[in-house]
C-alpha cells in the first residue's frame, strides 16, 4: 500500500470514529431529554427550588377581664432585588438612587444617605437579586417605605421584597411574664402558658416555594405563600391583670426592704380554683429583683407551721382533742432533741389557744402522743387528703410534693414530731395554698387552674373547670372549728398586729421555717423562709392567698415579714371588689306627698324652692343637707362633711353626690339615674382613701 492510500485509511478512519461518536453524543443527548427529561428536570428544580416552612401568627393569651398579655405583631426583613422589572433600566435606577439612599437614612437613622446609596449601587453591580436592606421593620415603618422612591414604581416592579416575621411582644411587659412564659430554640416546649397551649397557640405552618440564585441565596418565587398558615386559637387564662400588679409590687417593695433572697405570692379564687395573681422574684444584684423562677409551683421546700392545719385537723377529725383541749407550750423533749417555741412559753393553753400563737412543742406533743403508737394513722390523713401527689397543674414544672410515712427509710423518731410543725417534707406554696382553700371552699378540695378557655376567631373551642381533689376533706364539725381557729390566728394570735383589718375578716395562719441547705442541710448558716397562708372576707371566702418570702434580713417571722405582704394585696382586692362589702341598708328619702326633690348644695336648692313657692324649714346653715319631708314642707338636715369619714348622699343628684364621696377620697361606682337611693357603706364610719363605694341612683 503506498503512502497516499494509508494516509486516507487513517483520514477515513479517524473521520468515522468522530461521526460515531458525535452520533452516540445526540442519541443520548436525546435520551436525557426525551426519555429521562421528566426525571432531570425534577432533580434540577429540587437543586434550585425548595419549599420553607411560613410560621403562622400565633394565638393571642388574654386575662381573665379581657385584658391582652402576649401577642405576636408582624415584623418583615426588607431585600431588593437590584433588577427588578420596574428599575431594570439603567437610567430610571440612577435617577433616583439618591432619593432612596436618603428616605431610608432618614427611616432608620443608623448610616448616612451616601452610605445607602454605595450600598445600593453596589448591589446594583454586583447584580444583587436579594439584596439586605434591613431587618426587624415594622409593619407601619413597611407602608411608609413602599412610597420610597423606586419602591412605588408597583408591588413587584419596584424590586422591594418584605419577608414577614412574628414578634412576640408582652403588652404589660414584666407582669405575670414567668406565667405567661415563653417560646425559643433553645426551650424545645417552652415556658409557662406559652408552652402549656403550644399546640392550640401556635397554629398550623404553611409553605413557601423558594428559588435558589447566585451565591446561594434563596428568594421567594411567590409574593404570596402556596400553603397559607393557619394562625392559632387564643388562649384565655384566669390571671387578673390589676391583682397581678398588687401582688407584685407588694412583694417587690418588701423583698427590697428586707433584702430577702426571694419570694412569691398567689391569689386564688375560692369557689373556681382560678389563679388570680402570681408573681415570683429572684434577687439578681441589690435592691433589683426579676422574674427567673416559679417558686410558686416549683419551690419545693419545708413549708413549717403553716401544715399545722393539717396537724390539727388530723387530730380534731379523729376525736383526738377538741379545741378547749388543755396543752402546755415553751419546750418539748423527745430522744436526741428539744423542740423550743421561739416566743417562749405561754403556759398551759387550749389547743385553740396554742394554735393561734404557732406553738410547735404543743403541736409536736399532740401529734406524736396522739399517733407515736400507730404514726400510720396520721400519715394515712395527709395522703387520703392527696398532700402526697401533684396537682396535675396546666402548666409545666410542677415539683413533687414529699411527705413521708413509716415505711420509708429515713423515717426516725424524731420524723413524726417534726412533721406535726411542718418539716421533714416538701411542698410548694401553691399546693399548701390549695389546702387552705378547701377550708375556705367549704371542705372541697380543687386543683387551681390557670387557663378557662380557648377560642378560635372568637368562638370558644374548649373550656376548663378545676379538677375536684376531694370532695369533702373532713367533716362539717372539724371544718367549723378550724375556720374559727384560722381566724382566732388574726384576731387573737401571731397575725393580729401584721394582718388584721378592722372592716373586714382574714382567717390565715403565719409560718416559719428554717430552711435546709441542699448539701450541709440545717447545719449550715440559718436561713428561714416567712410565710403567711389564708382566705378573705373569712364570713364569705371569695379569695384565698399566700405570701412566702425566703431568706429575710432583719427578721423572719411569718406575720412580721409576709403578714404586711398578705395585708397589703387583700386591702386593695377587698376595697375594688364591691361583690364583697356586705349590704347596706337602703335609704329612701322623700314621699308622694311632696313634689320630688334632691338634695344637695343649700344656697342654690334654697333659691329654686322659694321661686315655686315652696316652704322649706332650715335647720342650719350648713352648705351640704339632706331632706326629710313633712306635711309643713321640707326640713333641711345638716351634712357636715368630715374628712375621713363616710358622708351621707342619700337623696342627692349625682354631682353633687361625687363631689362629697371624691373630697372623702373614695372611688366611685354609679348605677342607675337620678337621685341617691342607696349608697353600699352607711353614713358615719370611718373610710380610707382608694376604698371602692357604689351609689344607687332612681
Amino acid at each position: 500500500m503506498n503512502i497516499r492510500a494509508n494516509i486516507l485509511l487513517r483520514v477515513y478512519l479517524a473521520f468515522g470514529l468522530i461521526v460515531l461518536f458525535a452520533f452516540a453524543v445526540f442519541l443520548r443527548l436525546g435520551q436525557v431529554q426525551f426519555v429521562q427529561g421528566k426525571k432531570w428536570k425534577a432533580m434540577a428544580d429540587s437543586l434550585s427550588t425548595r419549599y420553607v416552612n411560613v410560621e403562622a401568627t400565633r394565638g393571642n393569651i388574654y386575662s381573665n377581664d379581657g385584658s391582652l398579655l402576649a401577642t405576636s405583631v408582624p415584623e418583615y426583613e426588607l431585600r431588593m432585588d437590584m433588577y427588578a422589572g420596574g428599575i431594570a433600566d439603567d437610567k430610571v435606577f440612577n435617577e433616583k438612587v439618591d432619593s432612596l439612599g436618603l428616605k431610608l437614612s432618614q427611616i432608620f437613622n443608623d448610616k448616612t444617605a451616601k452610605d445607602y446609596a454605595r450600598m445600593l449601587r453596589k448591589g446594583r453591580q454586583d447584580s444583587a437579586r436579594y439584596l439586605l436592606i434591613h431587618r426587624k421593620v415594622g409593619y407601619a415603618d413597611l407602608k411608609t417605605i413602599r412610597t420610597f422612591p423606586l419602591y412605588n414604581i408597583g408591588k413587584f416592579s419596584g424590586g422591594l421584597i418584605a419577608v414577614q416575621q412574628n414578634k412576640r411582644i408582652l403588652p404589660f411587659q414584666a407582669l405575670a411574664a414567668r406565667t405567661i412564659g415563653y417560646k425559643n430554640e433553645n426551650v424545645a416546649n417552652g415556658v409557662g402558658l406559652e408552652g402549656a397551649y403550644k399546640e392550640y397557640i401556635n397554629g398550623e405552618t404553611g409553605k413557601r416555594l423558594m428559588q435558589r440564585i447566585a451565591g446561594g441565596v434563596y428568594i421567594p418565587v411567590n409574593e404570596e405563600a402556596e400553603v397559607a398558615p393557619k394562625d392559632g386559637a387564643d388562649i384565655i387564662s384566669t390571671i387578673d391583670v390589676n391583682m397581678q400588679d398588687l401582688a407584685q409590687s407588694a412583694l417587690e417593695k418588701q423583698l427590697i426592704a428586707y433584702d430577702a433572697d426571694h419570694g412569691a405570692v398567689i391569689v386564688m379564687e375560692v369557689a373556681t380554683g382560678e389563679i388570680r395573681a402570681v408573681a415570683n422574684f429572684s434577687k439578681v444584684e441589690e435592691g433589683v429583683y426579676k422574674e427567673k423562677f416559679n417558686y410558686a409551683i416549683a419551690g419545693n421546700q419545708d413549708p413549717g407551721s403553716t401544715f399545722k392545719l393539717a396537724s390539727y385537723m388530723a387530730l380534731l377529725e379523729d376525736q383526738l382533742v377538741d379545741t378547749n383541749t388543755m396543752v402546755g407550750t415553751g419546750n418539748y423533749k423527745i430522744p436526741g432533741h428539744m423542740i423550743k417555741d421561739s416566743h417562749g412559753s405561754i403556759g398551759v393553753v387550749t389547743v385553740k389557744k396554742a394554735f393561734e400563737q404557732s406553738s410547735n412543742a404543743a403541736i409536736a406533743y399532740l401529734i406524736n402522743n396522739r399517733y407515736g403508737e400507730n404514726p400510720k394513722r396520721f400519715t394515712d390523713h395527709l395522703y387520703n387528703w392527696h398532700l402526697n401527689e401533684k396537682l396535675e397543674l396546666q402548666i409545666p414544672g410542677e415539683a413533687k410534693p414529699v411527705i413521708k410515712n413509716p415505711s420509708n427509710r429515713s423515717w426516725g423518731k424524731m420524723t413524726l414530731p417534726q412533721m406535726a410543725y411542718g418539716y421533714e417534707m416538701q411542698l410548694t406554696p401553691l399546693k399548701m395554698l390549695s389546702f387552705y382553700n378547701a377550708v375556705a371552699n367549704n371542705g372541697k378540695y380543687i386543683a387551681p387552674i390557670f387557663v378557662k378557655e380557648v377560642r378560635r376567631l372568637g368562638n370558644p373551642i374548649e373550656q376548663f373547670k378545676a379538677r375536684v381533689i376531694n370532695d369533702k376533706i373532713c367533716s362539717d364539725v372539724t371544718l367549723s372549728k378550724i375556720k374559727k381557729m384560722l381566724e382566732g390566728v388574726v384576731t387573737e394570735g401571731s397575725g393580729k398586729q401584721y394582718v388584721r383589718n378592722p372592716l373586714y375578716k382574714i382567717a390565715g395562719k403565719t409560718g416559719t421555717a428554717q430552711v435546709a441547705d441542699a448539701n450541709k442541710g440545717y447545719k449550715a448558716k440559718k436561713q428561714y423562709q416567712a410565710s403567711f397562708v389564708g382566705y378573705f372576707p373569712a364570713d364569705k371566702p371569695k379569695y384565698s392567698m399566700i405570701v412566702v418570702i425566703n431568706d429575710p434580713r432583719g427578721g423572719y417571722y411569718g406575720a412580721l415579714v409576709s403578714g404586711p405582704v398578705f395585708r397589703e394585696v387583700a386591702d386593695r382586692i377587698y376595697a375594688s371588689d364591691m361583690q364583697m362589702y356586705n349590704d347596706m341598708p337602703t335609704r329612701l328619702v322623700g314621699n308622694t306627698g311632696n313634689p320630688p326633690t334632691k338634695a344637695g348644695q343649700s344656697k342654690a336648692t334654697q333659691k329654686v324652692y322659694k321661686s315655686f313657692g315652696y316652704k322649706p324649714l332650715f335647720a342650719s346653715k350648713s352648705e351640704y343637707y339632706n331632706i326629710i319631708d313633712t306635711s309643713a314642707g321640707a326640713v333641711y338636715q345638716e351634712n357636715t362633711e368630715r374628712r375621713g369619714v363616710m358622708p351621707n348622699v342619700a337623696g342627692m343628684g349625682l354631682k353633687d353626690a361625687l363631689y362629697l364621696l371624691g373630697n372623702a377620697g373614695l372611688k366611685t361606682k354609679v348605677a342607675g339615674s337620678g337621685k341617691v337611693i342607696s349608697q353600699s357603706i352607711a353614713a358615719g364610719p370611718k373610710v380610707g382613701r382608694g376604698l371602692g363605694v357604689q351609689i344607687e341612683l332612681n
